[in-house]
């Protein structure tokens, strides 16, 4: 079966590089994402755009915004892109440059980081960004649930703050990352509430092969049982690795576990395809 990861990184960020290097044993590079996606059948793969500068590391509000991929000069191929948005520098210039972006066949939706940047998703701010989207008919994919810096402000990423734009912008359709986790039973309600938002199930594990291992055959997911349960809604939900964190191919196996089997295609592959309608350009190309 055929996969599509909607959400992995390739960004040059120092967390992520100690991450891969030193508990998910991955080789971070085009080189290593090419094999992962080859050994784990992976067609396409959206790339979450995020960069950081000397002066704060990620969180980092002197990036400029949009934020691309910047680990390599070449996308691997295959590789789609959601540029990432700064909010503290959505002035003309960055939505004139994002603007830009979403001509570009490769970028296929738009990435904004709660929690790492301290507004919520109602945020007048990011107004205009909810109308590029809408005006190009791309999902918005919102960073949800616990922050991978100890710099992150929860209260801004928690999932029931998503409830409020989602109702005020039925124009366009978002994804929830990572269902909120650890807040996924809010998380699942929220999807199952609003018919424009949608939940990737990336991000729950950070570690190796052995790690999924140990953690699939504990208690230590049982929350997330009952929130997928609860939701009920496959239909919109996404599997995304959030790659270098854990190795793809056994990253979905172990979401597999969660995964009724009549719904497995659906939230593998073509679920993807319905939220992010430009992947076929960049399957077209490739």
């Amino acid at each position: 079966m055929k996969i599509i990861d909607a959400h992995i990184h390739f960004s040059a960020i120092d967390s992520f590089e100690y991450t891969a290097n030193e508990l998910s044993h991955v080789d971070y590079s085009g080189k290593g994402l090419q094999k992962e996606m080859e050994d784990g059948n992976i067609e396409m793969a959206i790339g979450m755009g995020v960069t950081e500068t000397p002066q704060m590391g990620f969180p980092d509000h002197h990036a400029a915004s949009p934020m691309g991929l910047d680990l390599e000069q070449e996308l691997p191929a295959g590789v789609a892109m959601c540029p990432g948005i700064n909010p503290f520098h959505l002035h003309q210039s960055g939505l004139d440059k994002l603007e830009k972006d979403l001509q570009k066949e490769e970028v296929v939706g738009i990435k904004i980081y709660l929690g790492y940047y301290p507004y919520y998703a109602y945020d007048a701010v990011y107004q205009p960004v909810y109308d590029l989207a809408a005006a190009y008919n791309v999902p918005v994919v919102f960073h949800t649930g616990d922050t991978y810096s100890e710099r992150g402000l929860l209260k801004y990423a928690h999932p029931l703050t998503l409830d409020e734009v989602a109702v005020a912008r039925r124009d366009v359709n978002f994804m929830m990352a990572h269902l909120g986790d650890p807040w996924v039973l809010t998380g699942a309600e929220v999807v199952y509430k609003n018919p424009n938002m949608f939940a990737d199930l990336s991000g729950w594990v950070v570690g190796t092969d052995k790690t999924l291992e140990e953690k699939i055959h504990s208690n230590y997911f049982n929350h997330v049982r009952h929130a997928l349960t609860f939701c009920g809604h496959y239909e919109k939900l996404l599997f995304g690795s959030d790659w270098p964190l854990v190795p793809i191919k056994g990253y979905a196996e172990f979401i597999g576990h969660f995964i009724p089997s009549k719904h497995v295609e659906r939230v593998f592959y073509e679920n993807a395809v319905h939220l992010f309608p430009k992947l076929s350009e960049v399957r077209n190309a490739t």
